[in-house]
């Protein structure tokens, strides 16, 4: 029990940091906004507080230092016990929602998939509203510091490739980065939100809509305070939001290197040029799509670049009804909901490297076959691809579809149609938000769902954001009695 004395004194120092953020809410409910929300905040801050201070109380004495087995409990704790606690504002009278939609709403606001249950967020509660776009916004900090300093030593679907040079863990330890990495990284995410929030205030916003959107527009988590999301909002808000989002969706690696210069992999940059190529493409069949409508050319061009961005990024932001362009544009937006960004970003999905690395393994295998003397090698991220990085892409590749298909036949035996089911576990899994269809399309909700499926989906949305191994090595005896 000692050494995971640690975990319980982060999992605590967690705990502490959400009563922090639920009591300056009540505040801001009680005496800024006035909008009846300050008990449930309150309620929050008494339970975060009570749990944190016991498990601190558990981690005394604990030793700085945390092993494999010790960052998968670590990791499943703080992103399975979290949302449970910023779940308690949601039950608020003035919200009115069900536990289980409570639930729902805070997994999906601190996964950052953007799928929500709340309806009347033009008339919601403003407190309740900053609070969605906080827990994204907490969300996405936690995202690029779990994959920069977990999931490469877990080696979790080829993530090994962007393990840092400056970084030797031992044998069975995970040895955390220097310090100055991760303030440079925070200042990088605060940076590039109060850039987004000077944008969006430039373009009409009022002052809290520009907060609370440029929150999640870093964060590529896509809660709005409109049901209408950025819809309601001007083309230039539209254009600000496609810059912030792309730039959400870069490794942020890449933004050390480039600002100090810090440690980062070679081959970072063929990983966002690949994703730049993607964005193009779709972009482009979306522009073709809506070709004969009404609108004039720049617009086509704009939503089509708005929604192929919003979905690649795993944002989920929605600017105009796609589902109205015609067959090209649903097959499209259907496979953009699997692609996701870049390595070490805010995004979900299945990540651009992984796609790059399977199809130089196929480029590999073709030349092997071509000439069965030669030596065929494939190069990423600045090292050699080994038979081991490309076998644990595939292994990832399989247990994804895996998932997203198992997904879909739980949700269709649970009454929904066919539609419904097959991207509601895709865009879980992948952490987007919006579906395709009536009901959890661009202009939908996912309130009307049963709540097991609504269940079902908060754990697919779980294990989506931790990369599937990490749920699946809870489950593993082997693992934890090394």
């Amino acid at each position: 029990m000692r050494k995971y004395q640690i975990v319980f004194l982060i999992l605590g120092s967690l705990c502490i940091g959400i009563a922090g953020l639920a009591g300056l809410s009540a505040i801001l409910s009680a005496y800024i906004f006035e909008d009846g929300v300050a008990p449930a905040f309150l309620e929050a801050v008494f339970v975060s507080g009570f749990l944190g201070g016991t498990l601190i109380l558990f981690g005394q004495d604990a030793r700085p230092e945390i092993d494999y087995r010790g960052a998968v409990a670590l990791t499943a704790g703080a992103w399975i016990g979290i949302p449970l606690l910023a779940a308690i504002p949601f039950t608020a009278s003035a919200v009115g929602l069900s536990w289980t939609d409570a639930l729902f709403e805070s997994y999906s606001g601190i996964t950052t998939t953007g799928s929500t249950v709340m309806t009347g967020l033009d008339e919601t509660a403003p407190s309740i509203l900053l609070w969605r776009a906080l827990l994204q916004w907490i969300g996405g900090i936690g995202i690029i510091g779990l994959s920069i300093a977990i999931l490469p030593f877990l080696r979790v679907g080829g993530m090994q490739l962007f393990q840092m040079e400056s970084s030797k863990p031992t044998a069975d330890q995970v040895i955390a980065r220097p310090g100055h990495l991760a303030g440079i990284i925070a200042a990088l995410y605060i940076g590039l939100t109060a850039l987004c929030l000077f944008g969006y205030a430039a373009t009409g916003m009022s002052g809290f809509e520009a907060l609370t959107h440029a929150m999640t527009t870093v964060s590529t988590g896509g809660y709005s305070t409109h049901d209408s999301s950025m819809g309601g909002f001007s083309a230039g808000a539209q254009w600000v939001a496609i810059i912030f989002m792309l730039s959400g969706a870069v490794p942020f690696l890449a933004y050390v290197r480039v600002f100090s210069r810090a440690d980062g992999r070679r081959g970072i940059d063929e990983e966002v040029s690949g994703f730049l190529m993607i964005v193009a493409l779709f972009t482009g069949l979306l522009v073709f799509a809506q070709h004969g409508m009404d609108s004039a050319p720049m617009e086509q061009l704009r939503l089509a670049l708005f929604s192929t961005v919003s979905i690649i990024t795993t944002t989920g932001y929605a600017a105009g009804d796609y589902q109205l362009w015609g067959p090209l544009a649903l097959s499209s937006v259907f496979i953009l909901t699997f692609l996701g960004g870049c390595a070490g970003s805010t995004s979900g999905g299945f990540k651009t490297f992984r796609l790059q690395i399977a199809l130089k393994a196929v480029r590999r295998a073709l030349n092997q076959a071509s000439m069965p003397n030669a030596i065929a090698t494939e190069q990423h991220a600045g090292r050699t691809l080994k038979d081991s990085d490309v076998a644990s892409v595939v292994l990832f590749g399989g247990l994804y579809v895996g998932t997203f298909a198992v997904g879909a036949v739980l949700l269709a035996a649970m009454g929904l149609d066919f539609e419904t089911a097959i991207t509601a576990s895709a865009t879980a899994l992948a952490n987007v938000g919006p579906g395709l269809g009536d009901i959890i399309g661009p202009a939908g909700h996912f309130l009307t769902l049963p709540d097991p499926a609504k269940w079902l989906l908060c754990a697919v949305m779980l294990m989506g954001r931790l990369e599937l191994v990490v749920i699946l090595l809870l489950f593993t005896p082997r693992f934890w009695m090394r």
